[in-house]
């Protein structure tokens, strides 16, 4: 019996050495799980009655059981190493064979697909080739091909333009010239576009094209000025042309001329006129600043005497070839000024109910655009931002924005207009060389419409992308005429449009500032590096600045981890013990998260071990030595006589 005993106390200290020289052995194994030996002692036993005072028999194994517990994580310099925080099993395919490990030092084979050292392949859930996960499970795969350009489809803006901000452009209409008997005896009433009360003019008092002009300027978005020009070609009634043949045949001692300005005679020095440019020096040397002469072709060739007075008063003249202006026989004119008006845009028109010259003259004036919008002035433009974008082919363009605000649309009515052009390379799109979106936004700064689009979003389908010599350069263009255009633009894309967003854009008293401002192409790339995220999702980094998840790695937890059965090389296989696998993505219900760059250590805790070793030392020499004396015992027993 003793023998026995002994023996299979031995058995149990050489299987409990074994399991802690196991675990000595891999204390350094990435993902090991350390093992305890668990005995149990042994009773001899009847069928029916075990006895009152069994005496054991021993001792024996019942388990070698594993420990699942945590270990340490250490970092690597390798970004496909992954280590589990917490529970859960990395899914490997050995050939067919699933097996399940905790060690994570993973690489990638000369396929791409991820693998651990063995070359089993990492499982996890597949992506599709715009990075979708798509639940499917298989074995993860690292594509080395270029990323495939994706063209701009979609560009997001989030800006404040500054309402502090001046208008920029002027719209004048220029009315005129206007005689004076044109507006003789007029009285009009000048409409705003703000509201405001209607300003009555009356020129009834005006006797000159210069009194005309002032009660004009005196009107709020008009200005006026006249001018009265007087050519001597021999157009005015009863006056023949003045050129130097006349003077010529007349002589210094008959030449008589007179210049008036609103019936005040011009004092001029006319004695010894010979010649045409004589004249002309007579009349510039007076004291009246706001006269000048010079000498014109009258269109045929002969030089005659034109005589401006600069703010439009009435030209009195005289000239005859007798030394007598007042014998009969001269040559006489009254010249008017002419009247030019300007009105700016803050005139909305002119109620003229009687004559009606100055009213026809403003409906049929044309409007001109001072200081009109010039992308190569920045004085025309209030604001601007540029970004990138890239078309089918991955080329990249110069996308820029211009904001240009114009005057409220109306007194009162709590809303405010800003003109959006749009750029690509330097040539104007979205129809914006002749028309640009008109961007409203409401009294609290909000965005209010593009266009009367509430939706913020203006279209850009008329663009062409062209290489740098300004040639199309093969790029998907413009969709065909008359199709319609869908937003957001369906995938896959079929032409060169594009929407621009600006419903998050602001008008408020502050800085122009550009918040933020996306959009969703990128130009072809390379491959230049992996990342694994906390959730088990494998990146690629490309050169582009993309990246694009290629897969997540999957987890498998059991509801009896101790029932899985090691087969080596640090992983386990299932059991009808263990259960079924629960497979999930990693930081999912009760599965741990991911740690990259990262291994889990083994959970050998060194120090016990080796105290395990001693205690199992000692176990198997106490075992020995029951052997030993039960040896001693029964030679005693045979030495008897």
């Amino acid at each position: 019996m003793a023998f026995n005993t002994g023996l299979s106390g031995l058995r149990a200290a050489s299987v409990d050495l074994d399991v802690t020289g196991n675990n000595i052995a891999n204390a350094s194994t990435v993902g090991f799980k350390g093992s305890k030996a668990q005995f149990g002692d042994l009773y001899a036993s009847g069928f029916l009655s075990a006895g009152s005072n069994p005496i054991g028999d021993g001792v024996r194994v019942q388990d070698v059981k594993q420990s699942f517990s945590q270990g340490n994580i250490s970092f690597t310099d390798s970004g496909l190493d992954m280590a589990i925080s917490g529970d859960g099993f990395f899914i490997l395919n050995n050939g067919g064979e699933t097996r399940y490990s905790r060690a994570g030092q993973f690489g990638i084979d000369k396929n791409g697909f991820v693998t651990n050292n063995q070359g089993m392949r990492v499982q996890g859930f597949t992506a599709d080739g715009d990075g979708n996960l798509s639940g499917i499970r298989g074995d993860l795969q690292v594509s080395t091909d270029n990323l495939a350009p994706r063209r701009t489809t979609n560009l997001t803006s989030d800006l404040n333009l500054d309402s502090r901000q001046p208008v920029l452009e002027t719209r004048v209409r220029d009315i005129g010239p206007l005689t004076l008997s044109d507006v003789t005896g007029e009285t009009f009433n000048v409409q705003y576009t703000d509201g405001s009360p209607d300003y009555s003019v009356d020129l009834s008092g005006a006797t000159s094209a210069r009194g005309a002009a002032a009660l004009i300027n005196d009107a709020p978005g008009l200005s006026a000025s006249a001018t009265t020009t007087a050519t001597f070609d021999g157009s005015a009634a009863g006056s023949g042309p003045l050129d130097d043949a006349y003077i010529t045949a007349a002589g210094p001692a008959n030449f008589a001329f007179s210049l008036s300005i609103n019936g005040a005679p011009l004092a001029l020095d006319t004695s010894n006129i010979t010649s045409l440019q004589d004249l002309v020096d007579s009349i510039n040397n007076s004291s009246e600043t706001a006269i000048s002469a010079s000498v014109v072709d009258d269109g045929s060739g002969n030089n005659v005497l034109r005589v401006i007075h600069n703010q439009g008063e009435t030209l009195d003249y005289a000239f005859d070839n007798d030394g007598d202006l007042n014998n009969g026989g001269e040559n006489t004119a009254t010249v008017e000024g002419d009247i030019n008006a300007t009105a700016d845009r803050l005139v909305a028109g002119i109620d003229d109910p009687a004559d009606g010259d100055f009213e026809t003259a403003f409906n049929t004036s044309p409007i001109r655009i001072t200081n009109e919008f010039n992308p190569q002035d920045q004085r025309t433009y209030n604001h601007a931002t540029s970004t990138t974008i890239y078309d089918s082919l991955g080329n990249s363009h110069e996308l820029t924005q211009f904001f240009v605000k114009e005057p409220s649309p109306g007194a009162g009515v709590g809303v405010s207009e800003w003109s959006v052009y749009v750029e690509i390379d330097g040539e104007l799109v979205a129809g914006t060389d002749t028309t640009p979106f008109t961007a409203r936004f409401d009294q609290n700064g909000s965005l209010q419409s593009i266009n009367g689009d509430p939706s913020g979003e203006l279209v850009v389908d008329d663009w062409i992308p062209k290489d740098s010599n300004g040639q199309p350069n093969g790029a998907d263009g413009p969709p065909p005429a008359g199709a319609a255009i869908v937003t957001p633009i369906p995938e896959p894309p079929t032409s060169s449009a594009f929407v621009v967003n600006l419903s998050d854009t602001t008008q408020y008293g502050a800085a122009f500032g550009v918040n933020d401002q996306q959009q969703n192409g990128y130009t072809t790339g390379r491959l230049s590096g992996l990342d694994v995220s906390d959730t088990g999702v494998i990146f690629a980094r490309y050169t582009n600045g993309q990246s694009q998840s290629l897969g997540q790695v999957a987890l498998a937890s059991f509801n009896n981890t101790e029932g899985l059965s090691p087969v080596g090389d640090t992983s386990w296989v299932e059991t009808f013990e263990s259960g079924q696998p629960i497979v999930g993505a990693p930081d999912t219900g009760t599965l741990g998260s991911i740690a990259a760059s990262s291994v889990e250590e083994s959970n050998v805790d060194l120090s016990a071990e080796l105290v395990n070793l001693i205690i199992a030392q000692r176990n198997y020499q106490a075992n020995a030595k029951t052997i030993e004396t039960s040896d001693a015992v029964t030679q005693t027993i045979i030495n008897l006589r």
